[in-house]
């Protein structure tokens, strides 16, 4: 008893983190204490291993219990989580209307806003007073997941308005709906990428955002926790897009070692093959530079240099691209820019890497032969800024042309990047060295 009244006192989310902590046989004992509205909160923030453990602890009774006080997204997200089997039987303990409502979500692409909708809001009539409107918010109230924004439909459902509970609260009992209803609405398709449409959240502070059909038809409405969730979601993907891992839908720890091994795999074999393009590049110039080996112990820097300098451009745009900071309209802009840093920050660098070739290559490590000095000085600072100056062009380009391909720009963010600039480098070194040392 003193135990339930302590995880009563506790938030949803600290108790399921609690129960993560428990052991698995005891786990069923201790969610079964909860009271009932309780125990779908906190079964709502468990994931999804716990969520099958417990629904498989679970006789029909208990299992019906939970389901029927879930929101329509909530129990969405945990069927498109569970085994075939277990889905079924969370099913059978839904009425019909429910069951057909949750197939029509479940029909949309995941990665479409009405993946992550809820048909479970309040909507209101034009007509209806102040009064009016309070009564059916209370009435509905129990059973909707966000009541503070109210949506103003006609008997068609077309989206016509929205009013807050705030300007309810402050308007006169018999005032009508129609007068106080903000027309300017923001909404999105429920067919829209569902990356876009949370972005939309952010970019004017909205707690709730409608989705309409073709038809302007009110068909259900994304609130602001769903779309957190969404961002992070899509954070972490492209953060493993970046560093050339293929996306995983579970947490490192529940991810299985060969699991990760198959996330990681392609892209090293694919990038491990493409980086024979340098060493066939330094082949091709073997002979040619023969006679200036200690060009040879550059290579590195330059290539670094240029890896980086092409990293910083495609991060930037890729993170300005997800937020539709940018399209592909802005790329003779974004090249316009990206060039003037990009020349300004190689001539830098050149200048540095003389000076440093000069004082710590020549005079202490003796890398150069005096005769030759001032020309191997000057070929690889000269390569330094071209080098830097491609990379970050080529850094910032791709994402845009990918994004306007229809690709992830996230894919062309580091690894990828650094192996295309590998090669334009070595080509552009050895270039400028044969050109000034023969």
């Amino acid at each position: 008893m003193r135990l339930r009244e302590t995880l009563s006192d506790l938030n949803p989310t600290d108790i399921a983190e609690f129960l993560e902590e428990a052991d698995k046989k005891d786990l069923p004992v201790v969610f079964r204490i909860l009271p009932k509205e309780l125990a779908a909160e906190v079964f709502v923030q468990m994931d999804s291993d716990m969520q099958q453990h417990l629904i498989e602890s679970f006789s029909d009774s208990e299992l019906k219990d939970v389901i029927d006080e879930l929101f329509m997204d909530d129990m969405v997200n945990i069927i498109e989580e569970m085994p075939a089997s277990v889905a079924k039987r969370i099913l059978k303990q839904t009425n019909a209307k429910t069951r057909q409502m949750i197939n029509k979500l479940l029909a949309y692409p995941d990665t479409c806003a009405g993946s992550i909708m809820t048909t479970e809001y309040i909507n209101i009539k034009k007509s209806m007073t102040v009064d009016e409107a309070f009564n059916r918010i209370r009435k509905n109230a129990v059973d909707t997941e966000a009541i503070y924004t109210c949506y103003v439909t006609d008997r068609g459902r077309k989206l016509l308005g929205v009013v807050t509970v705030r300007e309810l609260l402050l308007s006169y009992s018999d005032t009508l709906i129609e007068d106080i209803m903000d027309t300017n609405i923001i909404s999105a398709g429920t067919l829209d990428d569902r990356e876009e449409v949370v972005n939309l959240f952010e970019r004017y502070d909205l707690y709730t955002l409608p989705i309409v059909d073709t038809e302007n038809r009110l068909v259900g409405v994304i609130t602001v926790d769903d779309a957190i969730d969404v961002m992070q979601e899509e954070a972490s993907e492209d953060i493993e897009k970046m560093a050339a891992i293929l996306p995983s839908e579970k947490s490192y720890l529940k991810t299985g070692v060969f699991s990760t091994f198959k996330s990681r795999i392609p892209w090293l074999l694919f990038l491990m093959i493409s980086a024979t393009f340098t060493g066939a590049i330094i082949s091709s110039f073997e002979d040619r530079l023969s006679k200036w080996i200690g060009l040879i112990a550059f290579i590195p820097m330059l290539m670094g240099t240029g890896g980086n300098s092409g990293s910083q451009s495609s991060v930037t745009i890729i993170r300005a691209l997800s937020l539709g900071d940018i399209d592909f309209k802005d790329i003779w802009r974004v090249i316009w820019k990206e060039l003037r840093v990009a020349v300004i920050c190689g001539i830098v660098l050149g200048a540095v890497n003389f000076v440093k070739l000069y004082l710590v290559d020549y005079l202490i490590l003796k890398s150069f032969d005096e005769g030759v000095l001032l020309l191997e000085m000057t070929a690889v600072s000269l390569t330094l800024v071209f080098v830097v100056i491609i990379a970050k062009l080529v850094g910032s380009v791709l994402p845009i042309i990918a994004k306007k391909l229809g690709f992830d720009p996230a894919v062309m963010a580091s690894p990828l990047v650094t192996t295309i600039l590998d090669a334009l480098s070595l080509l552009i070194y050895f270039s400028i060295a044969i050109l000034l040392l023969m």
